[in-house]
């Protein structure tokens, strides 16, 4: 079993190298299509594939539904293989990539980092043009050749200091990959696999990114972003420097001042159409179907019912009526410079999941989503003291164990990416880029809790992270910082009658993935056995865990609660291995979401408090820590 997995790894690598090549030629393969690739090749090869557009979806779902419906293995690297040189480049190793995710019979096989098939995405063309003439000048063609990644711009622009956070590879990776896990057109009568709480995984993941990219922003001494509100408002300017070697075309920039205009397929007054719709659903508390059947939007369901209407998929109540405002709105930003497409230029990197993340208007276009679904939060009662205590059960205290208690290092570390799989050097030798990232120090947390009980007890550990304070200094009112929370880990302890110390290291978080296996690594059989926990690519890198605080150490609230864990049970999990490395952002790739508790609890619901400590209960605990940055290199 062990070998057929690793057999079956070395049949997928081939699918994903050269990608923007046509190699079937290469595997000697004479080429019929099958009859169920009939309807397919309409996007067209040389063009970027959106995650976001309906056209580009409706296609790639359909390919998608064929690649899961293959009886056997062989037939579906056949059928890859068959669509490998006529389906667009982007579209067809977006499904191939779903595909895999999905079929039981890819059980213990890695998909190639994404950085690796599409490096084009993720680093400036300048540094890749400069591979190209390093490589080209080498006379050595085994020599491993490394280059330095470029600069994307400099200090005239204030956002030029979070560019290590927008163009982070590791994030960008997660989301695209994200967006694999759980695809908008996802249908789980054809598939048979059902997307738990889909709608509200998609809220709680986007939240979750604009909390940390404020926390980010704050530990910049740059003010908390002002989220997009206003369809007709001068947006800010944007330049990617990024190429795309589908076609040799730069990723569109967007010049100062800009506003969006209508295209072929949405207007700009259907987006404001749709926006008044979803909010008057909001205020009534129902949305209504084709049919005019309402849906409650209850305590329960109301934010997954919204999530999948407003990104929206499959899903949605009433796609008709209430539209796909989430998807659009990338499009419209994305098609800024070129609305109806008579430059037949890219589309800016709005359009891609695996690049939009470089785009600060991402997160204020995502705030704005994020204020839609806190309206009807805001519509929830506060969580009453029953709901969030737990009886008998105390935490004493919670200590952050690293060089310095209760105060974490980050730095900018060094890591390179090979080019190779992916661009051809007619060189044997690997050819590289070397770039920087945010790290931390490894830390752990000693907490300290209390059973008051004689019963042995089981608890949910919850941890978040939250600044203290706001860009001018001043404390963070209670109701902002709870959206200003970042979940940095959630699992389960037993607590035994009297006091209990639970140890707790960073490195297993319930929100980060362990390290990508490479290219490389993959070929040379790492990792591929049936007993290897299976791996999505879905969830947060480990290095950017937390912010990247300050040189004088930057104030953060760790707040820690134990819940009790019979109550929070979701049924058993299915088997450990499934793709359950990052549960909090990513849930259980085809199961239940580990938690029965709402994303992001206890602060996903109006506080009522004067303080954070006015507000705590003896099951929570609240220490301030110290995040120091230090340049290092």
């Amino acid at each position: 079993m062990a070998s057929d997995a690793a057999e079956k790894q070395m049949r997928v690598l081939p699918l994903f190298e050269y990608c923007t090549l046509d190699t079937n030629t290469k595997f000697g393969l004479r080429i019929e299509r099958d009859p169920k690739l009939q309807g397919l090749g309409i996007l067209g090869r040389g063009r970027l594939f959106s995650t976001f557009h309906h056209d580009h979806l409706v296609e790639a779902n359909k390919l998608v539904e064929v690649l899961l419906g293959a009886e056997t293995f062989d037939e579906f690297v056949d059928l890859c293989h068959q669509t490998r040189d006529f389906v667009n480049e982007g579209l067809y190793v977006y499904a191939v990539s779903v595909a895999i995710l999905h079929r039981s019979d890819c059980r213990g096989v890695s998909l190639p980092p994404v950085q690796e098939v599409f490096p084009d995405k993720f680093f400036p063309v300048e540094t890749i043009y400069k591979a190209f003439k390093v490589a080209n000048s080498h006379q050595d063609k085994d020599d491993e050749i490394v280059v330095d990644v470029e600069a994307t711009g400099n200090i005239l622009d204030p956002e030029y200091n979070l560019a290590y956070y927008r163009e982070d590879v590791g994030i960008n990776a997660h989301h695209w990959h994200f967006h694999l896990v759980y695809p908008s057109t996802w249908n789980a009568a054809v598939t048979g696999k059902t997307k738990d709480r889909k709608g509200e995984i998609f809220y709680y993941m986007h939240q979750q990114m604009c909390a940390r990219y404020d926390c980010e922003r704050l530990s910049n001494g740059l003010p908390r972003m002002i989220p997009f509100h206003n369809f007709h408002e001068p947006l800010e300017g944007y330049s990617a420097h990024l190429s795309s070697i589908v076609n040799g075309l730069p990723y569109a920039s967007r010049p100062e001042g800009m506003t969006l205009k209508d295209i072929n397929d949405v207007g700009v007054q259907e987006m404001e159409r749709w926006r008044e719709r979803i909010l008057d659903a909001i205020n009534l508390g129902y949305v209504t179907d084709a049919d005019g059947r309402e849906t409650i939007l209850d305590e329960t369901h109301g934010i997954d019912i919204l999530g999948d209407i407003i990104e929206s998929s499959h899903e949605s109540k009433n796609p008709e009526f209430y539209g796909s405002l989430h998807n659009w709105g990338h499009v419209l930003m994305a098609n800024i410079l070129d609305p109806d497409g008579r430059f037949q230029n890219n589309p800016g990197v709005m359009d891609d999941s695996a690049t939009s993340l470089r785009d600060p208007i991402f997160y204020r276009w995502h705030r704005f989503i994020d204020d839609m679904f806190n309206e009807y939060k805001k519509k929830l009662n506060p969580y009453p003291k029953d709901e969030l205590g737990f009886s008998g059960v105390e935490i004493e205290s919670v200590t952050v164990k690293a060089h310095h208690d209760n105060v974490v290092t980050t730095t900018f570390e060094h890591d390179t990416l090979d080019l190779s799989n992916a661009l051809n050097f007619g060189r044997s030798g690997p050819v590289k880029i070397r770039y920087q990232h945010l790290d931390h120090e490894p830390f752990a947390y000693e907490i300290h809790i209390k059973n008051n009980t004689d019963k042995l007890r089981h608890g949910t550990i919850r941890i978040f992270l939250a600044p203290v304070h706001d860009e001018l200094g001043n404390d963070i009112e209670i109701d902002d910082l709870r959206r200003l929370m970042i979940e940095l880990d959630r699992f389960s302890a037993t607590i035994t009658p009297g006091s209990n110390v639970i140890h707790r290291a960073s490195r297993d978080s319930s929100v980060t993935i362990s390290k990508e296996r490479k290219f490389e690594e993959l070929l040379r059989g790492e990792g591929t056995t049936e007993h290897s926990s299976e791996y999505c690519s879905c969830g947060w890198p480990d290095h950017l865990l937390i912010p990247k605080g300050n040189d004088k150490g930057m104030e953060f609230y760790l707040f820690v609660q134990v819940t009790d864990h019979l109550k929070d049970l979701v049924g058993q999990l299915t088997d450990k291995n499934t793709c359950a490395d990052a549960v909090s952002y990513c849930g259980v790739k085809d199961d239940l979401y580990p938690d029965r508790k709402t994303m992001g609890y206890p602060f996903d619901r109006t506080i009522v408090a004067d303080s954070v400590k006015e507000w705590l209960l003896p099951n929570m605990s609240l220490t301030t820590i110290k995040i120091l940055h230090n340049p290092g290199h």
